[in-house]
């Protein structure tokens, strides 16, 4: 059986990259409960964006990761566009259900605003401190840097995305109560971040086959 080779691969992985944000985007309004924390469905889609940039910097280094994070910046900019067109024009006659649509999309479009700073911001840091462990353990450890960065990267993503997310929207959300929501949102990422450890010595396991 012919293997699939490297650079196929790697378009999965972009695919599979810019899909995990754009469905923490357009899913992330909706809150859920997880072990008693109140925590936005995004959560599930959102940590695959890490885990597949330390992948891809782990086997093709930290030029290849910056192009996907500009693909998935691009993709960002493209959605928000076309939100604000499809928000904005004008229903149908025929059309019944825009009240509900501008519910829906119209909550979304501050918060692709701010998942486009805080993806940007936070993943240059992962890029930067992935690339930073990798020096000093001299390429051995791959759990400790993929962890320290996400870490660091998901706090640094979680703070930008809820101030310019919630900030203000109603005067329960001051500067205590986001972060009230920071933590426990945070620590549910970094639980991800442990738990897909062996995922991340999986892909890059496979991205390294031979064809």
């Amino acid at each position: 059986m012919k293997k699939v080779s490297q650079a196929a691969k790697v378009d999965v992985l972009l695919g599979l990259f810019v899909a995990s944000l754009i469905a923490a985007n357009f899913l992330g309004s909706k809150i859920t409960t997880i072990l008693g924390v109140s925590v936005s469905v995004g959560i599930f889609a959102y940590p695959i964006s890490f885990l597949i940039t330390d992948m891809i910097e782990e086997v093709m280094g930290k030029e290849k990761t910056k192009r996907f994070v500009l693909s998935g910046f691009i993709a960002l900019v493209v959605v928000l566009i076309l939100t604000l067109i499809s928000v904005y024009l004008k229903p149908a006659s025929r059309y019944p259900y825009n009240a509900e649509y501008l519910i829906v999309f119209k909550s979304s479009l501050r918060m692709i605003v701010a998942s486009l700073v805080a993806f940007t911001l936070s993943q240059t840091h992962d890029i930067w401190a992935f690339n930073f462990w990798k020096q000093k353990t001299k390429g051995r450890f791959l759990w400790l840097r993929n962890n320290l960065s996400t870490i660091v990267s998901q706090f640094i993503d979680s703070t930008i995305f809820m101030f310019i997310a919630f900030y203000a929207i109603t005067p329960k959300f001051t500067v205590g109560f986001i972060f009230s929501l920071i933590i426990p949102y945070w620590l549910f990422k970094i639980a991800f971040a442990i738990l897909d450890t062996p995922l991340v010595y999986a892909g890059v396991k496979w991205l390294r086959e031979k064809e």
